[in-house]
């Protein structure tokens, strides 16, 4: 039998973070997967650090938008029409989070995360050798027609206000940063302070790297054998038994499979996308990823190539693939960049890459104490951010578990605000 400090379930970017953290911080650490680090969603993103972020992603306040999307011809979204009754309570809550004054709430509720993102996966990239993958040029949002970029003013003055640094771009300066985009648009903004990687599954493997340098430990085991032998807890690893004071549950999608067991029901579901890659086209490049804000789509530089990302898929976890939104966004994405042949096709089988993204109405995670189970701590629901907060979460549940002062205020990420 094994044992250790804490174990941390989930090896993804943001457990890798938290177990990172806590090693640096003296304690014996056991990282626990079924697969190697970094191969969950933290590998299929748009590869943005988003310290820039102000308001999260919010149901459509339109009811032109909602119609595409309810007819499925729009390219923000995409669901399984049987899943629908199971999604509409949290599709509710969801809306309601979405309404103006709770996205303010939101914002300044993540503002101090989203404000140590980027120095946060500076300083753990310098220590893993890792930094070579991060780029500081930015990232783009382009806007098709001049009333979209009029329904962003009030995100670029809370922005102002926040001191989130940006730049508004008509079209020729923003084809000046990225001559290769087509004048498919109009206007665009240019988040300066946001930085984007290269390659977010080397990225994670490297910060894994460096918990084993820290004298962690990595172990194979199923998440789902998380029980009780008091006063510890303990998991079944292909090693044996590993026992612990201390869990930290960051499993993603499937922290309900952990939680539901030990009657901890939280209001969570998770929002699928895919990604495939391509070659460009000639001499194109990309030097940031762009986001093509009317149609919910990002052309990322990867280091396998142009990565096209998908909207939002509603569908449950395990469900068989359905990338239909390919069809609806290649055309769209050829319109702003000379995207060429596909590069799975030839390395990959053809394969679309899909994910589920872990998310919570109120676009918050949980970071903090499992209700009603001493020992138990959770860093899960980041949303569309999990790179992003990876190590800034690490850094904050680390400071609450060993009793330090905490860097922000962890009150407003609290599973007990579900529970009121």
């Amino acid at each position: 039998m094994a044992r250790s400090d804490v174990i941390v379930l989930g090896a993804w970017i943001v457990g890798t973070s938290v177990a990172v953290h806590l090693a640096k911080r003296g304690l014996s650490v056991a990282l626990v997967d079924r697969g190697g680090a970094g191969e969950g969603t933290s590998y299929g993103n748009a590869g943005v650090i988003e310290g820039n972020t102000v308001f999260p992603a919010a149901f459509p306040s339109d009811w032109a938008t909602l119609v595409r999307v309810v007819l499925k011809r729009s390219p923000l979204a995409n669901y399984h029409l049987a899943f629908l009754p199971k999604i509409a309570p949290w599709l509710i809550a969801f809306r309601a989070a979405s309404q103006p004054e709770r996205l303010a709430e939101t914002a300044r509720a993540m503002r101090p995360l989203f404000a140590r993102a980027v120095a946060e996966h500076e300083a753990l990239s310098e220590e893993s050798g890792a930094a070579k993958y991060l780029r500081r040029t930015g990232w783009l949002k382009l806007y098709r027609t001049e009333a979209a970029f009029a329904g962003v003013a009030r995100e670029l003055e809370l922005a102002a206000a926040l001191g989130i640094a940006n730049v508004p771009l008509d079209r020729d300066a923003a084809r000046v940063l990225e001559p290769s985009l087509k004048p498919a648009f109009r206007r665009a903004v240019h988040w300066t302070g946001a930085v984007s990687v290269s390659n977010p599954l080397a990225l994670t493997r490297a910060y894994a790297a460096r918990f084993a340098a820290l004298g962690g430990l990595f172990f194979s085991g199923d998440a789902r054998t998380l029980h009780r032998v008091h006063p510890h807890w303990r998991v079944d690893t292909a090693s044996g038994p590993l026992d612990a004071a201390d869990v930290v549950i960051a499993l993603g999608p499937w922290l309900p499979d952990v939680l539901d067991p030990f009657g901890i029901r939280l209001p969570f579901a998770v929002k699928r996308g895919y990604h495939r890659h391509f070659k460009a086209q000639g001499n194109a490049a990309l030097a940031r990823p762009v986001l093509d804000a009317d149609n919910g789509y990002c052309l990322a530089p990867m280091e396998q190539g142009i990565r096209l990302t998908t909207g939002v898929e509603f569908a449950a976890r395990d469900a068989p693939p359905t990338p239909v939104q390919f069809a609806r966004l290649l055309p769209k994405a050829r319109e702003l960049f000379p995207l060429g042949e596909p590069v799975e096709a030839e390395q990959f089988g053809g394969k679309t890459w899909l994910g589920a993204r872990p998310c919570f109405p109120d676009s918050r995670p949980v970071i903090g104490r499992a209700p009603g189970q001493a020992g138990l701590w959770l860093a899960c629901g980041h949303a569309h951010w999990g790179l992003t907060l990876g190590p800034a979460t690490g850094r904050l549940l680390a400071e609450m578990m060993t009793g330090a002062t905490p860097f922000c205020d962890p009150q407003p990420y609290g599973a007990e605000r579900f529970l009121q």
